[in-house]
Order: structure tokens, then C-alpha cells, then sequence
């Protein structure tokens, strides 16, 4: 029994000291190198969506025949973004069933989350072409559900930005860190409110041309406001906060109004930019490229921050304790998968998509909004709990 225990060491740790990435990838039994490949699993899941989406409308033709379209004149565009969502939805699924919980290395469902890379590529694989010969009524069913997937998704992308941006304000207020890190801090707020300012003066230039563009003056002006109200809750004396949190904070906001403003269909008056965008140049591709890699990593990032969701965080790791959630790591992933075909889709399974672009149509425009909202919500009442769970206990009858 030692014997075999000690020949699985010694061969973790010949995977280990194998720097190629060929060799990690071949003896896959290093945990921080999978990361990298479901990442491309789902980096090609994206594209090959993508590519369903704008150019596989010569593949409607074969499926047809196979009588799977239910008399639709074809099967690409929304529903061909849905149907690969769904194989690599059901992918992360199958792993992160078989895979939460686990808690130590060296086990067998730790060698299966590092490992077995071609039979796992393998399913990834049939599971993606079998989507394609499920009957179309199926998809406007999966359509609704994965409405309510992204939007787990973005929910968890928020506590983990937000708990970032808390752990960073912590670290640099901890009394190991403040006298070093005191001008760094006052550096970076500062940046990062002339950011804020200037972000929203630019918007208030670029998407209200005319005093008609209500709607748009109404988001901008409403960011403003929740700034000023994050930095005033931030600098109570009972929440002493900081400068920090409400800065960065505020960017984040900053940019998700951005984002939200962009969303707008092209065609409107007071988005003269989207229908600038409208025309496929270089420009155009060189967003669309960019915000899909924006997908990827968002997801990568937020999946292994599962410490963030941990109610016990004070217990100690262990030598042989995997060094993230496998099962939180999966679960992200499949919700990223209902994430990306919303933005390929805008948010409406009937909705037609010009090539080239991503998460554009009203309905994407407030989700963003609500996003940032929830956003402001959300770290708001991470400042005020604890005050209000002291004054609770104290309140109570001994």
C-alpha cells in the first residue's frame, strides 16, 4: 500500500518537473495546466458558434433533409448558437458532476478533472455534433432556460469582481501594508475617479447628440449618482471604507453603462457610433475578436475564484488539498457557455444578429443596465451588513 502510494508521488512529481507544455498535457496530472485547456474547450466552443451563427447557413440545408428544422428555413443563426451552448453546456456539466466536491490530489476524480484529455475531448466533440440532430422546438426551451443560466453567470462574475476589489482594499489597509502602500492607494483612487469623470463626459459627448436622446442622458446621469452614492457610503464613519473600493468600483460601473449605451441597435439617433459599426471594417473585427477573447477570460478568471464563496474561510490548506473548486471551476464554465450564446444571440432567441457583431438589441442594453445596478446594490450592502448584523446582535436580549 506505501509502496503504491509512493509511486504515484514519485510520478506527480516527474509530471510536475516536466516544463514542456506537450508533456504536461500528455501526463495530465498537474490541476493549474487543465485550466488552461478547458479554456480552450471553451474558447472553441465561442468560435464555433460564432462561425454557426454567420456562416452555417450552408449546413441548414443538410439538416433539413434530415427533417430536424421542423419545416424552418433553416437552423443557423440564433439556433445554431443554441445548440452548440447546449453540447458545451452539457459538457461542464458532466464535469462538474463528477468532480464537485473533490478535496484532495492524487484521487481518481482528481486524475479525471487533469486528465483523460482525448476521451474528454472526445465528448466534448460528440456532444457538440449531437445538438445538431435535436429537433428545433427543443432550443426555444433551452433558449428560456439559458436566459436565466447567464444570468447566474453574471451574478457570480459580480461577487468575484467585488470581492476582489475588497480583498485589494484590505490588503493594502492591513497594518503591514498601509504605511508602504498609503501613496500607491491615493495614486490609484485618484486615477481611477478622473477616469470615472472623464468616462462619463465622453459618454454624455458621444451618446446624447440631441436633448430628445432621454434614455441615454437618464443612464449616464443615474451612474453619476450611484457613484457619488458608493463614495459617500464608502467614507461613513461606521463603514470607513475608503477611497479605494468606491474608485475602482466606480470604473466598473462606469464601464458596464458604457457597455450597456453600446448594446443599442444601430439605427438609433442617439447611438451614432453602432451604426458606425454597422459596416464590417477592420475595426469592427478587431472588437468583435476582442470581446470574445473578454468572454473567455472573464470566465476563466471568475471559475477559479471559488474562495470568494466560501462561508469557512479561515481553515488552513493542506500540502495535498487541490488548489481550487473543481466542481465551482465546471459550473462557471457551463454557465459561461448560456452567457455567450446570449451575447452571440442579444438576448433574444428571435432575434436577427448582423454578422460580426455581439450582444447588441435592446434587451442586451438592460441587462447591462440591471447589471450595473445589481452591481452598486450588491457592494453596498456588502459594506452596510456588517454594520447592520452588529447592531442586530447588540440589540438582542442577552
Amino acid at each position: 500500500m506505501e509502496s503504491g502510494a509512493g509511486i504515484t508521488n514519485e510520478r506527480l512529481a516527474v509530471v510536475l518537473k516536466d516544463p514542456s507544455c506537450f508533456g504536461q498535457f500528455r501526463n495530465g496530472s498537474n490541476p493549474w495546466m487543465a485550466r488552461y485547456v478547458y479554456g480552450l474547450i471553451f474558447l472553441f466552443s465561442n468560435l464555433l458558434a460564432w462561425a454557426a451563427r454567420d456562416y452555417g447557413r450552408g449546413a441548414s440545408v443538410t439538416l433539413e433533409k434530415l427533417k430536424v428544422c421542423a419545416g424552418k428555413s433553416d437552423c443557423s443563426g440564433a439556433e445554431g448558437v443554441l445548440r452548440v451552448s447546449l453540447g458545451c453546456f452539457i459538457f461542464y456539466i458532466i464535469m462538474f458532476l463528477s468532480t464537485v466536491g473533490t478535496s484532495k490530489l492524487h484521487g481518481r476524480r482528481d486524475a479525471w478533472h487533469s486528465g483523460w484529455w482525448t476521451a474528454k475531448i472526445v465528448l466534448w466533440i460528440s456532444l457538440t455534433i449531437i445538438t445538431f440532430l435535436v429537433p428545433s422546438a427543443f432550443f426555444q426551451i433551452y433558449g428560456e432556460i439559458a436566459h436565466f443560466g447567464a444570468g447566474v453567470f453574471l451574478l457570480i462574475q459580480l461577487i468575484s469582481v467585488i470581492s476582489f476589489i475588497r480583498w485589494l482594499n484590505d490588503c493594502c489597509q492591513s497594518e503591514k501594508n498601509a504605511v508602504r502602500c498609503h501613496i500607491n492607494v491615493m495614486l490609484v483612487a485618484t486615477t481611477s475617479y478622473v477616469v470615472c469623470i472623464l468616462g462619463v463626459i465622453l459618454m454624455y459627448i458621444w451618446y446624447t447628440p440631441e436633448p430628445s436622446c432621454i434614455l441615454n442622458i437618464f443612464f449616464i446621469t443615474w451612474t453619476l449618482v450611484l457613484l457619488q452614492l458608493m463614495t459617500s457610503v464608502s467614507l461613513h464613519p461606521k463603514v470607513n471604507a475608503g477611497f479605494l473600493t468606491p474608485g475602482l468600483m466606480g470604473l466598473y460601473v462606469v464601464f458596464l453603462c458604457w457597455c450597456a449605451i453600446r448594446s443599442e441597435p444601430a439605427g438609433e439617433s442617439c447611438n451614432r457610433k453602432a451604426e458606425a459599426s454597422r459596416r464590417t471594417d477592420w475595426l469592427t473585427i478587431i472588437s468583435f475578436i476582442v470581446a470574445l477573447l473578454a468572454i473567455v477570460i472573464a470566465t476563466f478568471s471568475t471559475g477559479i475564484d471559488s474562495q470568494c464563496f466560501q462561508f469557512r474561510k479561515g481553515d488552513t490548506q493542506d500540502e495535498d488539498d487541490v488548489p481550487y473548486g473543481y466542481g465551482f471551476f465546471h459550473f462557471v464554465f457551463a454557465t459561461g457557455a448560456m452567457y455567450f450564446a446570449m451575447l452571440l444571440i442579444g438576448w433574444n432567441t428571435h432575434h436577427i444578429i448582423q454578422k460580426w457583431t455581439i450582444d447588441v438589441g435592446w434587451t442586451s442594453a438592460w441587462v447591462r443596465i440591471v447589471n450595473e445596478w445589481l452591481a452598486v446594490c450588491v457592494y453596498l450592502w456588502m459594506l452596510v451588513a456588517p454594520i447592520l448584523l452588529k447592531i442586530r446582535r447588540t440589540a438582542e436580549p442577552v
